[in-house]
């Protein structure tokens, strides 16, 4: 399965230490970072991949020391990322080595008030995402709507319109079939269209492509605590327009964030506090997760130790911890030298501040190796110390770094200049905290600074059979304290928590926590407890129950204020009310009624409505009728397949039945195509246009056209509209973590 070698690669060594992949893993490995031919065949081992990122950013010594040793570095960087103790972010992984070569996650684009810089962004954002990175925004600069416009004599329509053509935009490119577009789109609390904003995502069909955030200022917190007015100033002119009342425009995003999960909030006051080139320019936007804040045309290259790896006989080992820091403060670093940019300003930009993310994952397996539960007092103690470990080491590494190549050019006029001339610090920050839905995978830990995401879980691979995924911690205590079956994983698996599971012995149900078990306040203590120590700023969800009141979710977001978090998302079980999956307590409510609403089948009338769909399989041609009801309800289906008789034409007229039967006792379409589609009988490379590896693929896909067909979707974007909660891709649960939306069983992220 080898590849042959670029021209001018570094060779990988004959004898080297091979990576250990779980089988999950090589799965997301395989699907989504490995390179590919042309007929899509993977041409690259895990070894070769992690050989070519190594080998690729190593070479970046020699702008420094022409008899620079970038084997051994190389060497280095790659043991670091096979024993996975480090994972850079997934631009990193895919393009490193490769033509497109663009290795940075985050973006953050400037959007004046005038049609040139609006539609200019739109163009570099395009660029952006085709390179496989994300994008943010900050449109408080744009006039409010119904403002004059002089030009043309007319009124402004406002920043909400705008931010649908960066929408459009968005769901226009396709990056390569690796990555999907994603934004984050600010608005300031001061200004006049701040209402609109708050209340835009009500429908959730609109702006599907975008995380919104309000930019919430220090001033306007005051007048929320006081119960007082604060002024709406107008970017055109920075004069004040009308009051507004603090309060209830909080009340309003709470609410917001209640019904929907977003918007979330950024304390914008915060992150320019910590700027270090504010002589540069002042912060607006961030990344899409809301952890990475940056000056317009800015980007960062982002990266991830696993705090698991980090813990020898039930300690944390410092050592190992430190030295791994230096060696990810040196890779990152050379990512900004190697790197191709997407375009000019922000080659210029970054390289002039030269600004890193190095985060971490892991750290709930971390607390589990040390038997802390994640709501214990010392998981804040263990929290705090740790990422104060981290940042003071990659401030060390960084001037070090700076001592041999030069500060950041932008080191006169920063912070440091300032403060101390004579240290040169090499990148201006260093520390952030990502969410690491992807890489943690890879690396098989648990994500950021997440909870666990479940203890076990059911992962149907694409011929349908179903595994159950366990944590490692767990397998290993399970075994040797004698309670480990396979019939106690299915049981786990049901909810993903083991609360309440008395095969389980209580200690191991304190100790094994998982997102949805422990309290809001608790997840923003672990919040705060890692802020404190980090340039940059935090991605994490606040998790709440589905029976959370507004109160709740205004408490959380206060607590985050007061306790120094630089932005707070929250998620509140089952809010968006598409969501067809799950993983944690199910309220009560909703499954008494279940049990008490039970499906009836409709008759049916003498006129449907249909349409009919041309699929290529294995089998021939078949053809997919879907009716619908005169409500546009799902009805029934036929399908006819091209070579008549035989196990296949009466294997799909057995399906099409028993959907007709699901559809017509009120069942909805999105569980069906869940349970077919990437059910396989043929060559993974499937047939047709559409790639279709079965019949029953084939009926999945005719499915979700006709979804996307009625809801105004393109090709492949049945995320939110229609299957919030369920992958898209292969149907596995959707976990809100890190501020985005994650698949564990096949490593589908809606973030860039």
């Amino acid at each position: 399965m080898g590849r042959k070698m670029e021209l001018g690669e570094m060779k990988m060594p004959a004898v080297i230490m091979q990576p250990t992949f779980a089988d999950n893993a090589l799965s997301v490995l395989e699907r989504r970072y490995l390179m590919k031919d042309v007929e899509g065949n993977v041409i690259e081992t895990p070894a070769e991949m992690l050989w070519r990122v190594a080998s690729s950013i190593a070479v970046a010594d020699r702008l420094y020391d022409k008899d620079a040793d970038i084997e051994g570095l190389a060497l280095s960087f790659y043991e670091m990322m096979a024993n996975r103790d480090f994972m850079p972010n997934s631009p990193t992984l895919m393009n490193a080595g490769r033509d497109l070569g663009q290795l940075s996650a985050c973006f953050v684009l400037p959007v004046e008030d005038t049609m040139d810089s609006i539609f200019e962004a739109v163009k570099q954002t395009a660029l952006i995402h085709k390179s496989g990175g994300g994008t943010g925004f900050s449109f408080s600069r744009i006039r409010p709507h119904n403002d004059v416009v002089h030009s043309t004599r007319g009124v402004s329509s406002g920043p909400l319109s705008f931010m649908s053509v960066f929408d459009c935009a968005t769901e226009t490119i396709k990056q390569g079939g690796t990555r999907r577009g994603a934004n984050m789109a600010i608005l300031r609390v001061d200004h006049p269209d701040i209402m609109d904003f708050i209340k835009v995502k009500s429908d959730l069909s609109v702006l599907n492509n975008f995380n919104i955030s309000v930019a919430i200022t220090d001033s306007f917190m005051e007048a929320v605590e006081n119960d007082e007015e604060y002024e709406l100033i107008n970017p055109r002119n920075n004069e004040a327009v009308k009051k507004q009342n603090a309060v209830k425009v909080f009340r309003q995003i709470v609410k917001q964030a209640w019904y929907s999960g977003e918007p979330g909030i950024v304390f914008i006051d915060r992150m320019n506090a910590d700027n270090p080139t504010p002589e540069v320019g002042m912060i607006e936007s961030t990344n899409p997760c809301g952890e990475q804040p940056l000056l317009p045309h800015e980007s960062c290259n982002l990266g991830s130790i696993n705090l698991a790896n980090m813990i020898i006989d039930g300690q944390v080992d410092y050592q190992k911890l430190g030295a791994t820091v230096a060696n990810c403060v040196h890779f990152l670093d050379n990512v900004v030298d190697v790197n191709r940019y997407p375009l000019p300003e922000i080659e210029e930009k970054t390289k002039q501040n030269r600004k890193i993310g190095l985060g971490v994952m892991g750290f709930a397996d971390m607390l589990l190796r040390l038997s802390i539960p994640y709501s214990a007092p010392e998981a804040l103690e263990v929290a705090e110390k740790v990422m104060r470990y981290i940042d003071t080491s990659a401030y060390q590494a960084s001037v070090h770094l700076g001592e041999q190549r030069g500060a950041f050019p932008n080191f006169p006029r920063s912070i440091y200049g300032h403060k101390n001339p004579d240290v040169p610090v090499r990148n201006a920050t260093r520390t952030t905290i990502a969410p690491t839905g992807t890489i943690s995978i890879i690396a098989g830990c648990s994500s950021g600074v997440e909870p666990l995401f479940a203890v076990s879980y059911v992962r149907r691979v694409m011929d349908n059979d179903e595994f159950f995924e366990v944590n490692p911690v767990f397998e290993e205590i399970a075994k040797a304290n004698g309670f480990y079956s396979p019939e106690l994983l299915k049981k786990v698996s049901h909810s993903g928590s083991v609360q309440g599971i008395e095969e389980i012995p209580l200690k191991y149900r304190r100790l094994f926590e998982t997102a949805h078990d422990i309290s809001p306040r608790n997840h923003i203590d672990i919040q705060a407890a890692f802020q404190k120590s980090t340039n940059n700023a935090v991605s994490k969800t606040i998790n709440f129950s589905n029976s959370a009141t507004v109160d709740d979710v205004k408490e959380a977001f206060m607590l985050a204020y007061k306790l120094g978090c630089k932005g707070v998302t929250i998620y509140r079980d089952g809010c968006r009310e598409n969501q067809v999956l799950n993983i944690g307590k199910t309220d009560k409510k909703k499954s008494v009624q279940a049990d008490v609403l039970r499906p009836v089948k409709k008759d049916r009338p003498r006129r449907l409505n249909g349409s009919t769909y041309q699929m290529t399989t294995g089998c021939g041609p078949m053809y997919v009728t879907i009716n619908e009801d005169s409500q546009q309800q799902f009805f029934e289906l036929f399908n006819t397949v091209g070579k008549a008789g035989g196990c296949a034409a009466s294997q799909c007229e057995a399906i099409g039945r028993l959907v007709s039967l699901a559809w017509r006792s009120g069942l909805p379409p999105e569980p069906i195509v869940k349970q077919l589609i990437g059910i396989s009988c043929h060559k993974p490379a499937g047939f047709g246009q559409n790639k279709v590896v079965s019949c029953a693929d084939a009926i999945a896909q005719a499915i979700r056209q006709h979804l996307e067909r009625n809801n105004g979707c393109k090709d492949e974007t049945l995320s939110e509209k229609t299957m919030f909660g369920a992958c898209p891709e292969c149907g596995g649960v959707i976990e809100h973590e890190g501020g985005c939306c994650v698949c564990h069983s096949c490593g589908y992220s809606e973030c860039a």
